[in-house]
């Protein structure tokens, strides 16, 4: 498949839910290797470039029924007091939704996890991921649209470090039940082979559903951007769409829902 300028997507049906994934970069637009040393100061200030380009992401993610955020902040200086997750929620339109901080440096800097819904999100639980460094988390969530089977999301941003990072999968893989369809998704830092090879999703029954690269988002070379579904999640599309919101390209997925058994 290729990267798509935007989500032309099965005709919206009844059961049929769009979920997107993005990792947002506080708001920061990055379009060169070069920003990072150039713009670094944008990660500590609030900037009216960042307010500017939360505006575009809202409206991306207005056309979908959830949305996965990555790197965001919860509300602190460098945002101008600004919850960022809260904010996407209110423009979106997804009036559901929800934060989980996993490192929080307050007053500068408060970095979280985001899930916005157009359906209440229940169940909700904070993980903080095991790792050498910490900071690193994950968000569960169950939304359930009326008349429909429940689904389980696990967004996450995982470590750097491969060592981190195969110890992180396993805590995330033992959160999948075979009873629950479920979808662990977000930027887990690591390409499809070290995904294919890991025990821990094998046995979990998670396996990624796209291919593309997500990263970096001006020459993407790399798939660090994923989503990974339990076998009975029936998975209509998924895909990169080339939307430069920030250093990573945002994955777009519709899935069809179960009905309610009676």
């Amino acid at each position: 498949m290729k990267i798509q300028r935007s989500p032309p997507f099965h005709a919206h049906r009844d059961g049929h839910i769009r979920l997107l994934s993005l990792n947002i970069q506080v708001g920061l637009e990055t379009s060169s290797y070069v920003h990072y040393v150039t713009r670094a100061w944008k990660h500590l200030l609030p900037t009216r470039g960042a307010r500017d380009n939360l505006e575009r992401i809202a409206d991306l993610a207005s056309h979908f029924d959830i949305v996965a955020l990555q790197e965001a902040d919860a509300g602190s200086l460098r945002t101008g007091r600004l919850n960022q997750v809260a904010h996407l929620a209110e423009r979106s339109g997804l009036s559901h939704w929800q934060a989980s901080v996993t490192r929080d440096l307050a007053p500068f800097a408060r970095h979280c996890l985001g899930c916005l819904s157009r359906w209440p999100l229940r169940q909700v639980r904070s993980h903080a991921l095991p790792g050498r460094v910490p900071g690193r988390g994950a968000l569960e969530v169950e939304i359930c649209p009326p008349g429909y089977e429940p689904l389980r999301l696990i967004i996450a941003h995982l470590a750097l470090s491969r060592h981190a990072r195969a110890r992180q999968l396993h805590y995330l893989a033992d959160l999948v039940s075979a009873q629950s369809d479920t979808l662990l998704l977000g930027d887990l830092n690591c390409d499809l082979s070290e995904l294919d090879a890991h025990p821990g999703l094998r046995q979990a029954s998670l396996q990624p559903v796209h291919e593309e690269s997500t990263f970096p988002s001006w020459r993407p070379n790399r798939s660090i951007d994923h989503v990974l579904a339990t076998p009975h999640v029936e998975v209509l599309d998924a895909r990169v769409l080339d939307e430069r919101m920030s250093d990573h390209l945002p994955v777009a997925t519709q899935i069809r829902l179960k009905l309610e058994s009676v």
